[in-house]
């Protein structure tokens, strides 16, 4: 295995961010008295515009992007609309994200569902409309690189290792993690990372998603629309995940715990060069 040292991440977890944990104490199993650090929970209200769109609970960092990425990955912000603006107030803890004219959100609002995701699990039905013809890069994905992840993420300073009760999303490119997100929702770790790669023009062309999170119809779904070739999680699957991967063509590997993995989708894309 190699030995190489990956590059710093572009975005990392701040474990050491105070304002992300609480310490509570409690009784452990013995009925000694214990402290320990549990990860916050906090609204955050998205808007469009002037319309308010969804309250979602987070853990409070990156509020932009979350609000951007929601938006993105929902499609009712799309590659074509200009985004103006994006501001965050902390006092009513509210993001505004504003664009060059109005969408047609309304009308994907009217059509929302209430799904299994935790946290934000909002999914509209235009969004299966929005694979129609989706072509995924040809991207190789090599297992080599997919150890070197499992390891190098293992590593990461994270909020998951400081106190549990959370999800971290990566974006990866080859065997390297270069942008970390985690919140207490994975769909919330995913949207700041869409957030993130619309605001920076981060091409998804040759990159990989890693989620800590299970690899449903709804994160297939948003990988597949972020244009990301290659989904892995440390998770498992859902039949229904695994059918519109297939459908799309998208590279799912789940139940990645160090050198074993399943892969269920996207086999031609799998390099077995390990």
């Amino acid at each position: 295995m190699s030995t190489r040292t990956p590059p710093t991440l572009i975005v990392a977890p701040d474990p050491g961010d105070a304002a992300l944990t609480r310490a509570v104490t409690g009784l452990d199993g013995t009925g000694a008295p214990v402290e320990l650090r549990v990860v916050e929970e906090r609204p955050l209200t998205i808007y469009l515009n002037s319309r308010e769109i969804v309250t979602a609970m987070t853990i409070g960092d990156h509020p932009r992007w979350l609000g951007l990425g929601f938006l993105v990955n929902q499609g009712m912000v799309r590659a074509s609309d200009e985004v103006t603006g994006i501001a965050f107030d902390a006092e009513t803890e509210a993001v505004v994200i504003r664009t060059a004219t109005e969408t047609d959100h309304e009308a994907k609002l009217a059509r929302a569902t209430r799904t299994s995701g935790c946290a934000v699990g909002t999914v509209f039905g235009d969004m299966m409309e929005g694979l129609d013809g989706l072509t995924l890069p040809p991207t190789p994905l090599c297992v080599s690189d997919l150890r070197a992840l499992s390891a190098a993420i293992a590593r990461t300073p994270s909020l998951y290792l400081e106190a549990g009760a959370i999800h971290g999303t990566c974006l990866c490119l080859g065997p390297d993690p270069i942008a970390y997100f985690e919140d207490v929702g994975r769909h919330n770790a995913v949207d700041k990372l869409a957030g993130w790669m619309r605001a920076t023009g981060t091409d998804p062309a040759d990159k990989t998603l890693y989620t800590t999170g299970r690899l449903t119809s709804e994160m297939v779904i948003k990988c597949a629309l972020m244009g990301i070739p290659s989904l892995v999680s440390r998770s498992g699957f859902t039949a229904w995940g695994v059918e519109i991967a297939r459908q799309v063509g998208l590279t799912v590997i789940g139940r990645m715990k160090g050198e074993r993995f399943v892969c269920l989708s996207g086999e031609d894309r799998v390099e077995w060069d390990a």
